[in-house]
């Protein structure tokens, strides 16, 4: 038996009533989490160019768009839906580095609304989903984010998307290695991208490629159903230096939501800018008056992809040990607004960027377990005040965020796209997502598929 056939094999066996107690609690706050940050990520630039463009394209209304009430197929719904929940860099994190919900939710609800499942097989197919992802990533050996060839979600989360939708659809396993094989060549996604809207685009498009080709699979379409191990197939091709079979075929054993879990997002912001937020909230809390800030030294890991002194834009400064620091400093908080025009380009902002420097050392490791940032503040008074992180809450070897905390973050996403009885609505149905009935599925969808300023928001887009 091939790599390919084995894998499919496993995938296809995998069923609600296997994954374990465990694995459906953390694919639930998972869920929860992304469905918050989509709502909120709704109402960004990137999302309503993009939701306004695939209303012009029309298409079968078969699954809701996020904020923006229409329908359309249920391949566009997941491609817009997709983009929301990752233009705010706010959805869970993993490890090795990837975005496993992004492509994955949008698929699994637009799925549920057009074809009438209930909650359980739901969580079930996104389980399945990311755990491919995981499995990708940790054979491939991403651990360190400088070492990455391409943005991962583009290349794994395709996958992860054709396996969440090919339980939805029942597919076979010979079907789901033709949806496997069709997947694979949609893959991509450059790094160059980073910091622009393009990037967003990566998991949305990952969450509709992998859809249409489990679409694709049910109808007959084939594919190389041996994509993996094939020469010239994905992994020769996107992980040619390093690809462990056995660490593939542990699929589920155990799920890798589990073990070793995910990171929830605290800040808005590519990940390992959170140690430098963290490292800055803290010196913030010593300092007084940011205005008296003579400089700043950040000391962090070699990752020159975040070495941004002089961000673009806000979008742009997600990505930036500089800018996220910064705004810890100034502010004493990190928060959706943080990454606005607005806020980058404010007197206060501009003056304090000049006063920064960043120095990379190579011997901090990059791999998010052992890496750490310091932030040391220089005032004019001659004073200093230094902070190190070396783990941000929440992420691995920390205790995960409870559910208390866990709901603030939820929401305060919510409310950005919801009125206060639409909030405590989903959050009352999310809270039992794995017993919903298909009704009570789509009910969750009719509550997030308008904004509370429908008739603004219309306007905007058209």
């Amino acid at each position: 038996m091939g790599l390919t056939e084995e894998l499919c094999r496993l995938i296809t066996a995998t069923r609600a009533d296997t994954l374990g107690a465990e694995c459906v609690r953390r694919a639930k706050r998972a869920i929860m989490d992304g469905i918050a940050v989509a709502v909120a990520g709704a109402r960004e630039p990137p999302v309503k160019l993009l939701a306004a463009h695939i209303k012009a394209q029309g298409g079968a209304r078969q699954s809701s768009v996020w904020g923006y009430g229409f329908r359309t197929s249920s391949v566009q719904a997941a491609y817009v839906n997709g983009v929301a929940t990752h233009v705010l860099d706010f959805e869970p994190m993993w490890l090795p580095p990837t975005h496993a919900v992004s492509p994955t939710l949008p698929v699994g609800i637009a799925l549920a609304e057009a074809r009438r499942h209930g909650g359980r097989e739901v969580i079930a197919a996104i389980a399945k989903g990311m755990e491919i992802q995981g499995r990708i990533q940790f054979a491939a050996d991403q651990f360190e984010p400088e070492r990455l060839r391409f943005h991962p979600p583009g290349i794994t989360g395709v996958i992860g998307a054709a396996v969440t939708a090919g339980h939805l659809l029942s597919l076979d396993a010979t079907q789901l290695g033709h949806a496997l094989g069709i997947a694979a060549s949609r893959a991509g996604s450059l790094l160059a991208n980073i910091g622009s809207m393009t990037k967003a685009t990566h998991c949305g498009y990952a969450a509709a490629s992998g859809l249409d080709a489990a679409l694709l699979a049910s109808r007959g379409f084939t594919a190389n159903a041996a994509i993996f191990e094939a020469p010239r197939g994905f992994a020769a091709t996107f992980f040619p230096e390093r690809f462990d079979a056995e660490r593939l075929l542990a699929y589920g054993r155990p799920f890798r939501i589990v073990d070793p879990g995910f990171a929830i997002k605290c800040f808005p912001s590519q990940f390992a800018t959170h140690w430098a937020i963290r490292a800055a909230l803290e010196a913030r809390e010593r300092i007084g008056d940011p205005r008296a800030i003579e400089r700043v030294v950040i000391t962090a890991p070699l990752m020159q992809y975040i070495d941004r002194p002089r961000p673009a834009t806000g979008l742009d400064g997600k990505f930036s040990f500089q800018y996220t620091a910064a705004v810890a400093l100034l502010d004493g908080k990190v928060s959706i607004d943080s990454f606005s025009d607005k806020r980058r380009f404010r007197p206060d902002m501009e003056a304090l960027l000049g006063r920064i420097e960043l120095r990379q050392d190579p011997s901090i490791p990059g791999d998010w377990r052992g890496m750490h940032v310091s932030v040391e503040v220089a005032m004019r008074d001659g004073s200093r005040h230094t902070a190190t992180c070396r783990d941000p809450k929440g992420a691995w070897g920390q205790e995960e965020l409870t559910d208390a905390e866990h709901e603030v973050k939820l929401r305060d996403c919510l409310r950005a796209g919801l009125d206060r009885k639409r909030v405590t609505d989903v959050l009352a149905l999310l809270a039992r997502f794995e017993d919903l009935a298909p009704a009570a599925v789509r009910k969750v969808v009719s509550l997030i598929a308008r904004r509370r300023r429908a008739r603004a928001a219309q306007r905007e887009l058209w």
